[in-house]
C-alpha cells in the first residue's frame, strides 16, 4: 500500500453504497481498509483488492470481540476517515402489532450500537490523521420532524439513535479535532432501497464525497444530506 495517501476505513464495504464508497476513494489514490462480514463472499470487494490499493478486512460490527482484534491489527494505522456504513433494515413491514423482538434487537445492535463502538475503538487511528473525520451514514427516516407517515419502527428507531450518538461524539470529540459527519445518502438504488429509488449508488457517493471534503468543524455533528443540504432533526 502507498504510505504516503490518505486512509479511509469503510465498515459493509461489500456492496452498495459501502463498495462505492471503496471503489470511487481507491480510484482517487486513497488507501482503503475495507471491511465486511464474509471477504470470502465479496467478489467486487475483492475484485478491487486485486486491482487496487484496497485491503479487505473480515468484521462483524456486531461483534465487539471482533471490532477489538481488527482495531489492535491495524492500532499503526493513521485513519484520515472512518465511515460507519454498515446497516440494516429489518422486517419490511415492521408496523404496528407486528413487531419482531428479536429483529429490531438486530436493527438496532447494526444501525445503532455498533457505530459507537467502531468509533471507540479506532478513534486513537482517526485522532493521528491528517483529516480527523469520522462519518455516520444515517437516513431521514431517522428525522423526527420529516416523519409524516408513521411506521417502519425498527429503523426509524435505530437512525434517531445514532443520530444522538453522532451528535455527542461530535461534542465530545472536539477538543481532539475530529470532525463528525452525520450522512443522509438519500433514497439510493441499493438492495435496501430498492429499483424504484430515486438515485442511483454512484451519484449518492459522489454527493456523500464532497459533502466529507468540505465539512467544518462548524458542522460537525450536523444532519447533512448527500447534496449538502441540512436536514432537521
Amino acid at each position: 500500500m502507498n504510505k504516503s495517501a490518505s486512509t479511509i476505513f469503510i465498515t459493509g464495504a461489500n456492496r452498495g453504497i459501502g463498495l462505492e464508497f471503496a471503489r470511487q476513494y481507491a480510484a482517487d489514490g486513497w488507501r482503503v481498509l475495507a471491511t465486511c462480514r464474509d471477504p470470502q463472499n465479496a467478489d467486487a470487494l475483492d475484485a478491487l483488492a486485486d486491482n487496487g490499493d484496497v485491503k479487505v478486512f473480515a468484521l462483524d460490527v456486531t461483534s465487539q470481540e471482533q471490532i477489538g482484534k481488527l482495531a489492535d491489527e491495524l492500532q499503526d494505522e493513521s485513519i484520515d476517515i472512518l465511515i460507519n456504513n454498515a446497516g440494516y433494515y429489518g422486517s419490511k413491514g415492521s408496523s404496528l402489532g407486528h413487531i419482531d423482538h428479536d429483529d429490531w434487537i438486530k436493527v438496532l445492535e447494526i444501525n445503532t450500537l455498533a457505530p459507537l463502538f467502531v468509533t471507540e475503538a479506532f478513534v486513537e487511528q482517526v485522532a493521528r490523521s491528517d483529516k480527523k473525520l469520522i462519518a455516520i451514514l444515517t437516513s431521514k427516516m431517522g428525522s423526527l420532524e420529516d416523519n409524516t407517515s408513521g411506521g417502519s419502527y425498527l429503523y426509524r428507531s435505530s437512525k434517531a439513535g445514532v443520530n444522538q450518538i453522532a451528535k455527542s461524539l461530535s461534542i465530545d470529540l472536539a477538543h481532539r479535532n475530529i470532525k463528525v459527519a452525520l450522512l443522509h445518502p438519500g433514497w439510493v438504488q441499493t438492495d435496501m432501497g430498492g429499483p424504484n429509488a430515486l438515485i442511483d449508488v454512484p451519484t449518492s457517493v459522489t454527493g456523500l464525497r464532497d459533502v466529507l471534503a468540505n465539512v467544518t468543524p462548524a458542522q460537525s455533528g450536523a444532519f447533512l444530506a448527500y447534496d449538502g443540504a441540512q436536514i432537521p432533526w
